[in-house]
């Protein structure tokens, strides 16, 4: 039994101010990712700091056509909420994509954004991973791990980022608003992450108090479509082989503009820009989505066991914009 202190603020001020002055403090939520690390020892912190009883928890629609979401918004209402459902579909889509009605009730907006890597040497305490204990080793490379990503990794850390919501905002162009102790600061999602390098241990760009404290959804464009495809090992509740989030605004057979993120396959959720880049003024056809693919895929690095990912994400990428754009 490893004890530690626990604390429910009044106000955000307080709980920065409370994680900021304790290396060994947390912030807590829904509890879902944070509880399974205290059994499996993955983490023994001095201090769990409460944020659920803070005012983080509204859902603004916004006069732009944007939405406002608090950090501690349940991911089954945020998944319900009217706004949310028909100005920005793919969050839903993601979001129900993902986890079990019971996690949906129970895990927050900003818990979904900021938990770990489900890689089974980084829960596995007896195994060597330099994300839990840097420096040790990574397993999941000495041992050509299946599950591992084939973009993004490094010489220390090829673990998956497993968020499906994530995906989705970084196809959003999402921003995310942080309170800490030197004030307040407003990045894009998809500058949240970190990619492993040598330090694969720190996870994003926060600083330790920092907290999350809304996510801002832009207005989509007029013309736009998007969706969410997921390919996993089971149909429901189980974390993405392959996961592809897009966007596209197209006229008549041109595509005048297009988001793409790639989830499953990269040590961070992967904006596509690439593959963007290729689609962009160009038309809507099969072969152009296949090139798109193929550009954004170059870069792969896939391991042994893995490299079935990098058909099964071009497949998946041609599949969604073909849908979309009513080729095929």
């Amino acid at each position: 039994m490893k004890p530690f202190r626990y604390e429910r603020p009044d106000t955000v001020g307080e709980a920065v101010a409370l994680v900021a002055g304790d290396p060994g403090a947390v912030f807590v939520a829904g509890g879902t990712n944070l509880v399974d690390h205290l059994k499996l020892g993955i983490i023994r912190p001095r201090l769990l700091v409460d944020v659920t009883g803070l005012p983080l928890d509204g859902i603004e629609a916004l006069p732009d056509g944007g939405v406002r979401v608090g950090a501690t918004v349940r991911n089954a209402d945020l998944a319900a909420h009217p706004a949310v459902r028909e100005r920005c579909p793919l969050v839903p889509q993601a979001l129900l994509a993902g986890a079990s009605p019971q996690v949906r009730n129970m895990a927050t907006l900003a818990g979904n954004l900021m938990q770990r890597t489900r890689c089974p040497y980084f829960l596995n305490p007896e195994t060597r991973c330099n994300k839990r204990l840097p420096g040790s080793g990574c397993s999941a490379m000495e041992t050509d791990g299946e599950h591992t990503a084939v973009l993004g990794s490094s010489e220390s850390c090829a673990a998956v980022h497993p968020s499906d919501l994530a995906v989705a905002l970084c196809a959003l162009d999402a921003v995310v608003c942080v309170r800490g102790g030197g004030g307040t600061r407003r990045l894009p999602v998809t500058s949240l992450y970190r990619p492993p390098g040598h330090r694969p241990e720190l996870d994003t760009v926060l600083e330790h108090g920092e907290l999350i404290t809304a996510v801002e959804l832009p207005a989509p464009a007029m013309a736009a479509r998007s969706g969410y495809r997921k390919i996993g090992d089971r149909a429901s509740f189980s974390f993405a082989l392959v996961s592809v989030a897009v966007a596209v605004d197209h006229q008549g057979e041109t595509i005048r503009d297009a988001r793409i993120a790639l989830g499953g396959i990269a040590t961070t959720p992967w904006r596509a820009r690439r593959a963007e880049a290729v689609l962009r003024g160009a038309p809507a056809t099969a072969d152009r989505f296949v090139a798109a693919a193929q550009e954004e895929l170059a870069a792969a690095r896939p391991l042994r066991a893995n490299a079935y990912k990098v058909a099964l994400v071009r497949e998946t990428l041609v599949a969604t914009l073909s849908d979309l754009c009513g080729e095929g």
